[in-house]
């Protein structure tokens, strides 16, 4: 990874995670963000260099060079990044990460249950594989 590399580490079974996924692609007009599911090899390894759980795939992780974010942060850093109207919603760091996150760990225990879950991994078709680590 390079020092100014921003990436999406999302849990690649999950229906809600792959559409925050499609839903950055189609907004990052500067291709900026990279992607992998946290089960893939380059998720796995990116886990590991932060020293974070590689068995915790309700966390959604997001890399900015050496830095990284978890949970509620990682969404409001990663659309504060993202620009335009998204970066409004960067106010919400206000409130203590603690509490942020009782709203995410709820929506990250039911998305299979409310949003389904897939079989495999989310595949990039041949036009989008240059935006994920494989």
């Amino acid at each position: 990874m390079k020092s100014n590399d921003q990436v999406v580490l999302f849990d690649g079974l999950c229906n809600l995670c792959n559409g925050l996924v499609i839903f950055i692609i189609k907004r990052d007009t500067k291709s900026k963000f990279k992607f992998a599911a946290l089960q893939s090899q380059p998720g796995q390894t990116l886990l590991r260099k932060f020293g974070l759980s590689e068995n915790d795939i309700n966390t959604l992780v997001y890399i900015k060079g050496e830095k990284y974010f978890l949970k509620s942060s990682a969404v409001l850093y990663l659309l504060k990044d993202l620009g335009g109207f998204w970066k409004i919603f960067f106010v919400f760091i206000i409130i203590p990460k603690f509490i942020r996150n009782i709203f995410y760990n709820l929506i990250a225990k039911t998305r299979y249950r409310i949003l389904g879950k897939r079989e495999t991994c989310m595949v990039p078709y041949p036009e989008l594989q240059n935006k994920f680590l494989l």
